[in-house]
């Protein structure tokens, strides 16, 4: 399968036509290594010379990163050669994947579309270079039929070594993105992470982005009004759900948040209004004091949550309940999803999302293992619910007191003391 890299950009795929990778694909396979802010190494396989992920490595380089560039043509090292001392001195293009060293990151620039076997040996090849907690970031097509087996191959090897995956629709055709792991990741490198690039946040204007739930709740209503006036054409029906679209995409916005880079400070994992402030034990997660902040989301508040301070996802868990008013104490037996978090100091932070009378539906995108930035998005809950934030009370201080407003991932609730 390595061999054929360099040929999977001009593979015919069927009746869509040929494997491209574009921005987003791009920014998608690179966010990692973007966000990484070093010293870092990534080894890239199978890129061109007009590789939009050639461009995107280069764009992630810092002082003292390293990029090893497994050619796909000879144009390439001609390519970098033209560039800057800064590039220059950074990037080494070699011809065969054996002239490369372990790194960080091992990204491969093309989408992989032969059988599932021959997935399951590139991976297997490849995840040799990937060193101590480091990511083998790899791509397939994501329509049915048109991979040859290499995308059902990539799902089955992402549900044992996966720590995240994206789905990125506009592609042609769409991609979906795994990030592998094959050994444990140190929780201390979240401190040195920013919060990653994700396609399900889709731009729409300025530093407003919708989450790609939105675009999809909001693509609902629209061909249900479509499908109302083509089948009862005099009738306003129609009108209804064209009204609604616009309500369900705003109900997902997902605003670009400024980060407090203080290492001390824990920010709110939700917009909304301070619930309570108080000290508790919860056997399910250790054997201490927890101090919890919860805070309540309505219908009117960004529904995006986000990590309160860097970590690693070490576990992961739901349980049953009923569907209470989140702001009564009811709420405390809702339906709810547990995140806990190793921060970076080996402390332990959880992270609930609880379901209340409207929200019926979680949202968690952050797999065992996987690492968050403080701030980061990694999850939402539909229609008005409530988040609980859970710190070691021995070494947290709260700032906020019940009724006070946040802004998740912007305001500050607490402090390491």
């Amino acid at each position: 399968m390595l061999g054929r890299m360099s040929q999977l950009s001009t593979t015919p795929l069927g009746p869509l036509g040929q494997v491209s990778i574009g921005d987003r694909a791009a920014k998608t396979l690179t966010a990692e290594l973007a966000r990484h802010t070093g010293p870092k190494s990534a080894v890239l396989v199978g890129a061109g010379a007009h590789s939009l992920v050639l461009a995107e490595s280069l764009d992630a380089l810092l002082p003292g990163d390293r990029l090893t560039v497994v050619a796909a043509d000879s144009s390439v090292a001609g390519e970098v050669a033209t560039m800057g001392s800064f590039i220059r001195d950074r990037v080494k293009v070699v011809d065969d994947i054996a002239a490369a060293e372990p790194a960080d990151f091992v990204i491969v620039a093309e989408p992989l579309v032969g059988s599932g076997e021959e997935a399951r040996n590139t991976v297997d090849q490849l995840s040799k270079l990937v060193g101590e907690g480091g990511l083998l970031i790899v791509s397939a097509v994501a329509l049915p039929g048109l991979s040859s087996g290499a995308s059902d191959e990539l799902d089955r090897i992402a549900a044992r070594q996966g720590a995240g995956s994206d789905l990125v629709l506009r592609n042609t055709p769409p991609v979906r993105v795994h990030r592998l792991r094959f050994t444990e990741a140190d929780a201390a490198t979240a401190a040195k992470l920013k919060p990653a690039y994700r396609p399900s946040s889709v731009p729409v204007a300025g530093s407003m982005n919708i989450d790609s739930n939105g675009v999809a709740a909001a693509g609902i209503a629209l061909g249900a009004a479509a499908m109302l006036k083509l089948v009862r054409p005099k009738s306003k029906a129609w009108v209804l759900p064209a009204l609604l679209a616009g309500p369900v995409a705003a109900f997902f916005r997902d605003p670009e948040r400024e980060i407090p880079s203080d290492p001390s400070a824990i920010v709110a994992a939700s917009d909304g209004k301070v619930l309570s402030v108080e000290h508790l034990v919860d056997e399910r997660f250790a054997d201490e004091e927890f101090l919890r902040i919860a805070v309540f989301l309505s219908v009117l508040d960004v529904h995006v949550n986000r990590s309160p301070v860097p970590g690693k996802v070490v576990d992961y868990f739901v349980e049953d309940g009923g569907y209470a008013n989140a702001m009564t104490a009811a709420a405390e037996h809702n339906v709810a999803a547990y995140t806990v978090l190793e921060t970076p100091e080996h402390h332990k932070v959880v992270v609930a999302q609880r379901t209340g009378l409207i929200a019926r539906r979680i949202v968690q995108r952050a797999p065992i293992g996987a690492l968050l930035a403080k701030g980061e998005r990694f999850g939402l809950i539909r229609f008005g619910s409530r988040t609980d934030v859970y710190l070691p009370a021995s070494l947290a201080e709260a700032v906020v007191s019940p009724g006070d407003r946040v802004v998740g991932g912007s305001t500050v609730i607490a402090r390491w003391k």
